[in-house]
């Protein structure tokens, strides 16, 4: 799927009523076996900077995305794992390069996870105006770093 269908398709989710980790996974659940209902529930924690100023859950979203996409354990764990790292932390330089920052209270320029932050960034309007970017960049980035890998078996 192309990046900008991909950006789109997440900020649909995004805008539906699903958090920003939410909103990346559910775009790329059914490509990996996992039905909506599931990913959207797998990703529940991770919104709002991991429930509130931490990581961003678009960023949070995507590497859960790296880990169907190439995770893995049993005999083939220690290389899986050390190839699905290395992919993340080129996701995080590409995301970074973008915005800046993947801490969720950085991008938002308040903290979410105070009562004051949260009703600000609500009456303000910021988490449509900015984790709507910051989802459809998570989801088009990892869409592109993606398409190289074999498919899973």
């Amino acid at each position: 799927m192309a990046d900008q269908d991909i950006a789109g398709k997440a900020g649909e989710h995004f805008a539906a009523g699903c958090n920003c980790a939410q909103a990346v996974l559910r775009c790329f659940a059914d490509q990996y076996g996992l039905d909506a209902d599931t990913a959207v529930r797998l990703a529940t924690g991770f919104g709002v900077g991991m429930g509130r100023g931490g990581a961003c859950g678009a960023v949070s979203g995507a590497v859960m995305v790296l880990g169907l996409a190439g995770g893995g354990g049993g005999p083939d764990g220690a290389a899986a794992k050390a190839a699905t790292y290395a992919r993340a932390r080129e996701f995080y330089d590409r995301f970074l390069e973008r915005h800046g920052s993947l801490i969720c209270r950085d991008l938002m320029e308040l903290d979410p996870s105070t009562p004051d932050g949260l009703e600000q960034a609500r009456r303000e309007g910021r988490f449509t105006a900015r984790c709507s970017r910051y989802v459809g960049d998570a989801a088009a980035i990892v869409s592109a770093m993606i398409e190289s890998l074999p498919p899973r078996v």
